[in-house]
């Protein structure tokens, strides 16, 4: 990880909330009395569904510590969350891209006082697997450009030779493909988008986005629905966050020479192999994934989701929730619970030490 910002460590207080939550993952069970927590209120989230599971957990363990506080997550989609933030109707978003130069210049965030920056926190590291449903076959090595040409719509049978050159011992079916995409407005779509054209742009000719660029192939509702689609369909394939991949086969990506099957290890290794966007406020820490890497063991199509908060709140209501809920969430406890419910990958301690400092930024 490039890391540019917040050059001097920050040193954050170690709060009840964390002190409880810990207790609470090690003992699984009720803190003590005497350390009971003094935090009370409601929080509002709204956003990115590959997060959901994640979030259910947070949720879980920090209540369990809090049991004075109560915190909302509607798994709505990274869109539909983002936009939710700017009206306000949010404490904070979950969304898997971060914002954009031009909507961070529109401003308008409702809840944030005015002038005020964003903080972005890259808290959820998780691979996008690329599932399938073939009967008989249970993984695939795949190139960018095959994986660009199914969801093009130019490789349209599971026995085209090109997927037949980079699986040899593969028993494939003369069988039509179905594409699967998301119909909502989706991050998960978007850091699928972008690495398609990155790694293969003779192919895939459509900007990222996180709304699927052209009409074909089968549309499903968020990730549970596209999920749903590809396991009960014949010969179908999409993408989504990889916990919640299941059964269904999946696809190992060409990274240099060697093919590379995703986990939240290679997923880890290829954000701590990129740098920050630039040009952003010191809090805001955007990621500038590097899909065209071909360093050994990374897994390029990888979402980087974030939390996302106002640096300045206009009403000092839930400011200490708001940043003791975060600061659980970057804890060491916070991203074991989601790696084992969900399957992400914990972040670095050194991408912690930026996140920590953003989180204290907040006022």
């Amino acid at each position: 990880m490039n890391l540019k910002r917040f050059g001097v460590p920050a040193v954050i207080a170690v709060t009840a909330a964390l002190a409880l939550s810990s207790c609470a993952a090690n003992e699984g069970g009720a803190a003590p009395a005497e350390s009971a927590s003094s935090l009370s209120g409601n929080l509002v989230g709204a956003g990115a569904s590959s997060q959901d599971a994640a979030q259910q957990s947070w949720i879980a363990g920090f209540q369990t510590a809090n049991p004075d506080v109560t915190i909302d997550y509607d798994p709505s989609g990274s869109g539909a969350g983002r936009e939710t933030f700017i009206e306000g109707a949010s404490d904070f978003a979950g969304s898997d891209r971060a914002f954009k130069d031009d909507e961070l210049a529109a401003g308008g965030f409702a809840k944030c006082a005015p002038d005020s920056t964003i903080v972005e926190l890259p808290l959820y590291i998780s691979p996008i697997a690329v599932i399938f449903n073939v009967e008989g076959v249970d993984t695939l090595n795949l190139d960018a450009a095959t994986i660009a040409g199914i969801f093009a719509g130019t490789i349209t049978n599971w026995n085209d030779p090109a997927i037949a050159a980079t699986n040899p011992d593969a028993t494939l079916p003369d069988l039509a493909i179905t594409p699967v995409h998301r119909s909502d407005d989706s991050g998960t779509t978007e850091n699928f988008t972008e690495y398609l054209g990155a790694t293969a742009a003779d192919v895939w000719t459509y900007e990222a986005d996180g709304v699927w660029p052209f009409e074909g192939g089968e549309a499903a509702q968020g990730t549970s629905g596209l999920v749903d689609a590809v396991t009960n369909g014949t010969g179908t394939i999409g993408y989504a966050d990889a916990s919640r991949a299941g059964d269904l086969g999946t696809v190992a990506v060409q990274v240099g020479d060697e093919f590379v099957e995703y986990s939240p290890e290679a997923a880890a290794a290829i954000v701590d192999a990129s740098p920050f966007v630039e040009g952003r406020a010191d809090g805001d820490l955007a990621i500038e994934l590097d899909r065209i890497s071909t360093e050994a063991g990374v897994y390029p199509i990888v979402l980087v989701s974030y939390l996302i908060a106002c640096g300045t709140y206009a009403e000092p209501e839930n400011v200490e929730l708001v940043k003791s809920y975060l600061s659980y969430i970057a804890s060491p406890e916070g991203q074991d619970a989601a790696a084992a419910d969900a399957g992400s990958a914990p972040i670095s301690d050194s991408l912690r030490e930026k996140i920590t400092a953003a989180i204290d930024s907040i006022g």
